[in-house]
C-alpha cells in the first residue's frame, strides 16, 4: 500500500497533511525580515515546500513548486527534483490529485500546473486579477515573481480554473480563507485532523518568526494586510499547528513521514 494510503484518515471530514521539501537555498535574515537589525547578516536558509492534504477518499495539492527548468536559472538553488517526482514517493501520482489550491500565483508556488492532468486548480479571484491586470506588468519587480507560461497553462485551463471570491469550503474539514498582505489575493488552507486544525499559511508566513514575532518579511504587497494574515492565521489554527511556507523548522518541528524520508517529507496532524 502507498504510503499516502495508510496515513489517510478513517473518520469523515478529517484530514492529514503532508509537508514536502523540494528545494533549499541559503541567504541571509536581511533577505527575509523587514528592519534592520543586528542579525542582518547572518545566514538564514529557506526551503521550498509543496503540501498534500488527504481524506479518506480525495487527494488535495496545496501549490505547485517550482518546475526543473524555472529552477536551473534561480542562482544559489540546491533543487533536489520535481515536486511531482516526490509526490510520487508518497504515492501521489499527477493523476491522482483532484485539486490544487494555489495560495498565490508567484513562481515557485505554480510551477508544476501543467504536469496535473485533472486537477481543478483554486485561486482567488483578487489573485487572479491582479496578476492578469496593468499593475502586475508595470510594476518591475512583479516581472520575476510571475511565471507567464504557468499563468498560459491556467488561462487554458477552462472550467478546471476556479475563481473564488474569499473564504470557501472545498470539502468537509477543509477551506480556504482570503487573507491578502503577501499578495493581493493570498489564500491560506485550513484543514480538520486527528490532531485538530492545521493552517498551511503558505507564504502570508515564510517563516515561524514571521507570524510568531509578528514580524513581516520583505517581499509583500501590502503591509497592514500581511499583520491581518498574520491575526487570521493565528485565529483560525490549533495551538502549533500553523505550517509557514519557506521555513527548514517545519521538518524539526513535526515527525517524517516514514524513516526514509526524514529530512524531506512532515506529517503535520
Amino acid at each position: 500500500m502507498a504510503l499516502v494510503d495508510e496515513l489517510r484518515p478513517g473518520g469523515e471530514g478529517l484530514w492529514r497533511v503532508l509537508a514536502l521539501r523540494y528545494a533549499t537555498r541559503q541567504g541571509t535574515r536581511g533577505q527575509h525580515f523587514l528592519g534592520h537589525d543586528d542579525r542582518s547578516a547572518h545566514p538564514h536558509p529557506t526551503a521550498y515546500y509543496v503540501w498534500v492534504a488527504v481524506s479518506r477518499s480525495a487527494t488535495v495539492l496545496v501549490d505547485a513548486g517550482i518546475s526543473a527548468a524555472h529552477a536551473a536559472t534561480v542562482p544559489g538553488l540546491e533543487h533536489r527534483g520535481s515536486p511531482v517526482a516526490l509526490l510520487a514517493e508518497v504515492g501521489v501520482a499527477p493523476g491522482d490529485v483532484d485539486v490544487a489550491v494555489l495560495t498565490h500565483l508567484h513562481y515557485d508556488h505554480t510551477g508544476t500546473v501543467a504536469e496535473l492532468p485533472r486537477a481543478r486548480y483554486v485561486v482567488q479571484r483578487a489573485e487572479w486579477e491582479y496578476w492578469t491586470g496593468p499593475w502586475a506588468r508595470r510594476i518591475t519587480r512583479e516581472h520575476w515573481l510571475n511565471s507567464p507560461a504557468d499563468m498560459a497553462h491556467l488561462a487554458g485551463a477552462g472550467d478546471r480554473l476556479e475563481l473564488l471570491d474569499g473564504d470557501a469550503e472545498l470539502a468537509p474539514g477543509l477551506s480556504v480563507h482570503r487573507v491578502g498582505g503577501h499578495t493581493a489575493g493570498m489564500q491560506v488552507v485550513r484543514a480538520a485532523t486527528p490532531a485538530g486544525a492545521v493552517v498551511v499559511a503558505s507564504d502570508s508566513s515564510h517563516f515561524y518568526e514571521n507570524v510568531e514575532t509578528d514580524r513581516p518579511g520583505t517581499l509583500l504587497h501590502s503591509m497592514t494586510g500581511v499583520h491581518g494574515a498574520f491575526d487570521r492565521v493565528r485565529e483560525l489554527a490549533d495551538p502549533g499547528l500553523v505550517v509557514p511556507g519557506h521555513d527548514p523548522e517545519v521538518l524539526a518541528r513535526h515527525p517524517a513521514a516514514s524513516p526514509e524520508l526524514t529530512g524531506r517529507v512532515a506529517l503535520i496532524g
